[in-house]
């Protein structure tokens, strides 16, 4: 008889390697059930987040064994930066969901940090030798088969497959464009560290977004905003980039009035480019007819897209923004 009823594996996966399949064995051999937690869930396809949750789990069932397979569950969790406890709480009811409320004495969890003290914790043990799953893209990414030494061999049978597709070329193209930005940067006698301005500008339930042109996140859908210049203040390059990159015809002078809040977003991995720490300021134009916009600079298209659509595309946003809009809405 094993000594838990479930036990919690919570992780990324990606891609799921070697590694994640012995501590997911080690999990089995602890509890009845495994609840494996997959992260950044309904997150803009990156780098570092290749394949959905969907696709997550397709690879994680390929890698067990038909009765491994019976002794699973699989729960979905959303990323939360900014919302303090947020994520925790996601996981903790999610749990307490797919338990039927069991009792927390017989749930443990296995993992490299325990961030549940209400569960018996199980430090990860015996994969030091394991790969990164960072390498593994890496090998992945440079069409280097020697990723193929790190995954269950169905799991290297999907990621072959997945190379046929146009997300891959996406991917490959975004990691190519990141891989030489990072070397411009190698000679830098310190770390460097990025300061961008965005703006969030809300109007008659709709708020003001672009479609990125260029990489990284090509296509994906964004807030206007960009890199600050060296001779401008912070205020003065946000609103210099939402005129730059939507062309709103609305002056500088209503905009800077109607800045209603601002915040820093500041989460260490916010940005694949790297330490990029990001000033975001919310302009409530109020009530009324939608100024007249049009994208630029690099921005391919600028419009107004409501408040209920925007609740609906969370997985089209890149990096960060739609935790930053949300924090603002979520004020109104």
């Amino acid at each position: 008889m094993k000594p838990f009823e479930f036990c919690v594996f919570i992780g990324r996966f990606q891609p799921f390697h070697n590694g994640h399949y012995e501590l997911f064995k080690e999990a089995l051999n602890k509890a009845n059930t495994v609840l494996i937690v997959i992260g950044s869930y309904n997150k803009a396809s990156d780098i570092e987040n290749p394949w959905s949750a969907a696709q997550r789990e397709e690879m994680i069932r390929a890698a067990l064994t038909d009765e491994e397979e019976k002794h699973v569950k699989f729960i979905y969790v959303r990323d939360s930066w900014y919302v303090n406890n947020k994520w925790l709480t996601d996981v903790q009811q999610q749990v307490y969901e797919a338990t039927d409320g069991c009792d927390d004495e017989k749930i443990c969890i296995v993992g490299a940090e325990n961030y549940f003290p209400q569960w018996k914790f199980f430090f990860q043990k015996n994969i030091e030798h394991m790969p990164h799953a960072t390498t593994i893209r890496g090998l992945y990414f440079t069409h280097d088969a020697a990723f193929k030494r790190h995954v269950h061999a169905n799991v290297a049978t999907y990621l072959e497959n997945f190379k046929n597709t146009d997300s891959f070329k996406s991917l490959k193209a975004s990691f190519d464009y990141l891989r030489d930005y990072k070397t411009a940067w190698e000679g830098a006698p310190f770390p460097v560290t990025f300061v961008t301005v965005d703006c969030v500008v809300i109007k008659s339930g709709h708020v003001l977004v672009v479609r990125r042109k260029g990489n990284p996140g090509k296509g994906q859908i964004a807030l206007p905003g960009g890199f600050l210049n060296q001779n401008e203040h912070i205020q003065d390059g946000a609103l210099r980039e939402l005129k730059e990159e939507t062309g709103i015809k609305v002056d500088k002078d209503i905009l800077e009035a109607s800045i209603a809040d601002s915040r820093v977003f500041d989460y260490p991995k916010r940005s694949l480019r790297g330490r990029t720490i990001t000033h975001a300021f919310l302009i409530n134009l109020g009530n009324g007819p939608l100024p007249i916009v049009k994208g630029s600079d690099d921005a391919d298209k600028a419009w107004w897209m409501s408040l209920s659509e925007f609740a609906t595309r969370e997985a089209e946003f890149f990096e960060d923004h739609f935790h930053i809009i949300s924090h603002f809405v979520s004020k109104f």
